[in-house]
């Protein structure tokens, strides 16, 4: 009886370590193709310390509005300064000899992740198939395909529209007697655990997808938990120590519980009509 237990185990075990090796080696051969491009993915990372992000193109076009339209109210707040005011670069700084190569080695690192998606979502897809039946298998490819792509969006989405934003608003406490020095470790790794976890939060709606079409979750269990949602999110982003950050972390990913709950709803397995029961006669 123990062995009987046992075996099945222990060939989990050996399914998930297989898993996990291929796993890492397709990781570490993305990061190898992804090298190259880590400069330039350094670069894009950096475009919020030039100024020129939305945010900036945005503001001027409001300010420039507001001359045409109101040009009492632009000349007295003096916004003219703010239109014509210079973009001052801020440069990334390290202190220790081998930074920037460690720095190089964790961008490829993720973007090799990143590029490995596919096969890392098929690996997981395998190492939970033979506990689905054979219609459910037939999914692998819906499930590899929407998971990637909702991770690429989450990254996207964070590095275009709230890693501007999250810059900007540090830089906005600079003064004449307060300047920014911005550490390379510091800003980049703040950078891609934010990157990482964008990736994992958009991933929410596709795990419901799944969930609820196997029938473990559905909009009936989801929708009543909304305040518990609401709770876990602040307490997620409560584990970073700025304001701001928590509220671009906690917003995004109480919204993807509602859409995950919206997705239970429409996709969701819709449960057999209960029989009628006949008299007794």
């Amino acid at each position: 009886m123990t062995e009987e237990r046992v075996i099945p185990f222990v060939e989990h075990l050996v399914e998930l370590r297989k898993r996990l090796i291929i796993i890492v080696v397709t990781v570490v051969i993305g990061m190898g193709f992804a090298w190259n491009l880590a400069d330039n993915i350094l670069v894009f990372m950096e475009k919020p310390l030039t100024g020129q992000t939305y945010l900036t193109e945005l503001k001027k076009k409001v300010y420039l509005s507001l001359k045409q339209r109101y040009p009492s109210i632009y000349n007295r707040a003096k916004l003219e300064e703010e239109v014509n005011k210079p973009q001052t670069k801020h440069p990334l700084n390290y202190t220790a000899p081998l930074e920037p190569f460690f720095i190089q080695c964790k961008i490829s690192g993720l973007a090799g992740f990143i590029l490995a998606l596919p096969i890392v979502f098929h690996q997981l897809w395998l190492f939970i198939s033979p506990g689905l039946t054979f219609r459910e298998r037939k999914l692998v490819v819906p499930f590899v395909t929407a998971a990637t792509m909702a991770f690429c969006v989450g990254a996207a989405f964070f590095l275009v529209v709230i890693w501007p934003f999250i810059i900007n608003f540090s830089l906005s406490y600079e003064t004449e007697g307060l300047r920014s020095w911005l550490s390379l470790s510091s800003y980049v790794n703040f950078c891609l655990r934010l990157i990482l976890m964008f990736g994992l939060i958009f991933e929410l709606p596709v795990l419901t997808l799944l969930l609820a079409r196997f029938g473990i979750v559905s909009y009936e269990f989801l929708a009543p938990k909304r305040k518990y949602a609401l709770l876990a999110s602040s307490i997620v982003a409560a584990f970073h120590s700025d304001l701001v950050t928590m509220f671009v972390i906690m917003i995004p990913l109480y919204l993807m519980y509602e859409i995950s709950v919206w997705v239970a709803l429409i996709f969701g397995k819709k449960k057999p009509a209960a029989e009628t029961e006949l008299p007794a006669t």
